[in-house]
């Protein structure tokens, strides 16, 4: 009698779990979704395409990798990492300018195209191979004015031809104000360039001779009166030629933190894929709007919940059987039944 009634109660709290899962399950399909704050974001994210983001300063899984990859990894992330409803937007730095790629796009509905956007990037897209960040920073916020979002511009900060004496070309900001970060993408010590032919080939490193050391437009430096061949009139920046280190790139963080104040934006330092995300987050404005929240995870988590312990709660034979088990019968002393 004890034996039925266990079965009994095994059976009947199965059916229990088993109907629960079967009006969670329903609940699941129709539950409906629901409105709440948020905070979304608003960006154009600008990407220096220039020679010198082909240096390999970084290492990612074990591998040297390029500044212009980092920065690419990172710009996917940042993308996985925003609420619904933010709106992302893609330009592209080289020569002086930057130069729009498409406007602002809510980032869930478009996750695919943006991303593949963003993987497609290349230095090859590049339509000069000068490399003025000032002008080309100065660009991308009166670009992310114009487009009513906050700017994310990465960059090495390596000017070619170099800046002159007279330091950041002038501007002035005016109408809405742009908020957001100038992110610096490279490592602190001096790296070669990689040098590539016109069909894209890598074929070796910039020396000192290919590319200019010193920019002689505009007034000379304050120590052009000490150099050799000095000159007022027919020589101001002296009679040598200038000679450095501009064919090796370095993360210019001077340059770009100075660049940053004159825009009114922060400045962090891109140090690893993953570290984008937050520091963007922090350096611009929130959007606050109303999205629609699924609710049908919680319901549909229970049905699962419970048909998981139905499939795990034994029967009440089993656990008679477990608890009590037979043995052979004895006919006589000392007879057992084989």
């Amino acid at each position: 009698m004890s034996r039925r009634l266990s079965r009994r109660i095994g059976l009947d709290r199965r059916f229990g779990l088993l109907l629960a899962a079967l009006a969670a399950t329903c609940a699941a399909l129709l539950a409906p979704r629901i409105e709440r704050p948020r905070s979304a974001r608003d960006l154009l994210l600008v990407v220096d395409i220039t020679g010198s983001m082909n240096v390999r300063d970084y290492t990612v899984d074990g591998r040297p990798t390029s500044r212009l990859e980092v920065a690419k990894r990172a710009l996917r992330d940042l993308l996985a990492a925003l609420p619904c409803s933010s709106r992302v937007g893609l330009a592209v730095f080289t020569e002086r300018r930057s130069f729009l790629l498409f406007e602002p796009a809510e980032v869930c509905g478009n996750f695919a195209p943006l991303d593949a956007e963003l993987a497609a990037l290349d230095w090859r897209m590049a339509w000069e191979g000068d490399s003025y960040i000032a002008r080309g920073a100065q660009s991308g916020w009166e670009l992310a004015q114009a487009v009513r979002a906050d700017l994310v511009f990465l960059t090495d900060g390596h000017e070619a031809p170099p800046a002159p004496a007279a330091g950041l070309p002038p501007f002035e900001r005016s109408g809405p104000p742009v908020h957001g970060l100038l992110v610096g993408v490279g490592g602190p010590e001096p790296a070669p360039i990689p040098k590539f032919d016109e069909d894209g080939r890598e074929t070796g490193f910039y020396a000192e001779a290919d590319v200019p050391q010193e920019n002689r437009s505009g007034p000379p430096p304050a120590d052009a009166e000490s150099r050799p061949g000095y000159n007022p009139r027919n020589a101001p920046w002296g009679a040598e030629a200038a000679s450095g280190t501009e064919h090796l790139s370095a993360l210019r963080e001077e340059h770009l933190r100075a660049l940053a104040a004159q825009l009114g934006l922060g400045y962090a330092r891109l140090e690893s894929p993953d570290n984008l995300a937050g520091a963007v987050l922090a350096a611009t404005e929130p959007r606050p709007v109303r999205a629609l929240v699924e609710t049908y995870p919680l319901p549909a988590a229970l049905a699962l919940l419970a048909l998981v312990l139905a499939h795990l709660m034994p029967l009440g034979r089993r656990a008679a059987r477990r608890s009590h088990p037979s043995s052979p019968p004895v006919t006589s002393q000392g007879n057992a039944r084989p």
